[in-house]
């Protein structure tokens, strides 16, 4: 994104949809696919599909910001290369409205990745709709919680190379969509076909839904 080049070092607000706050900070780097802010607390790798405005801001008040550098290689900075780097570090992921996931990066597929979550435990999460990346400074764990006491664990099943491929995996289980964000996501995954998911939910209600707009997945 050879446009953005110019603007590099100067301070920006992002217009991000679904993201309540919108994100501000240095512009430290471009990508292909991808930029990167410093907010002043945590680097924000922004998957640029999904950057609706990008204005300059005052730096009056952002020029305070002490700037740490993460250990991230931004040769040929990209989108999945980020992920890569973001294996077994302590990383915020934000897809959609209220919740972000915290936990690590586990196993990248070929359209979505496995984060395992100390709430959650194993999710699997769509790339095309995180919005954005955010790994921890030095040895942060989640929740403060000793290495002793929080250990990775695999993905309870293979995995499959695509993302549809690994929801029909899941056929017959109870799951969560978009970590139970609305009821009706919460259910037997019946079928899928075409695209097409039915979901069972509790009273019994069949909810149909495109696999396109499924974020995450994970099992109760």
């Amino acid at each position: 994104m050879r446009l953005l080049r110019p603007i590099l070092g100067k301070y920006v607000e992002l217009t991000i949809p679904g993201k309540r706050v919108s994100p501000r900070g240095k512009l430290i780097d471009v990508g292909n696919d991808i930029v990167v802010l410093y907010n002043g607390t945590q680097y924000l790798y922004i998957p640029a599909t999904h950057i609706q405005s990008m204005s300059l801001t005052d730096e009056v008040e952002e020029a305070r910001m002490n700037e740490t550098e993460i250990q991230f290689d931004h040769t040929d900075i990209a989108y999945r290369k980020i992920l890569m780097n973001a294996k077994g570090i302590f990383t915020e992921i934000y897809i959609h409205g209220p919740q972000s996931l915290h936990g690590y990066v586990t196993s990248i597929m070929n359209d979505f990745f496995v984060f395992f979550s100390p709430v959650y435990r194993t999710v699997y999460v769509a790339m095309e709709h995180v919005k954005s990346i955010s790994p921890y400074e030095g040895n942060a764990t989640p929740f403060y919680m000793s290495k002793e006491r929080f250990a990775l664990q695999p993905s309870p099943m293979a995995l499959s190379r695509t993302f549809d491929q690994q929801l029909k995996r899941l056929e017959g289980e109870l799951v969560i969509l978009d970590l139970g964000e609305d009821p009706n996501k919460i259910g037997r995954l019946s079928a899928i076909d075409n695209n097409m998911l039915e979901l069972i939910t509790a009273n019994g209600q069949r909810v149909f839904m495109h696999i396109r707009h499924v974020k995450t997945i994970h099992l109760p």
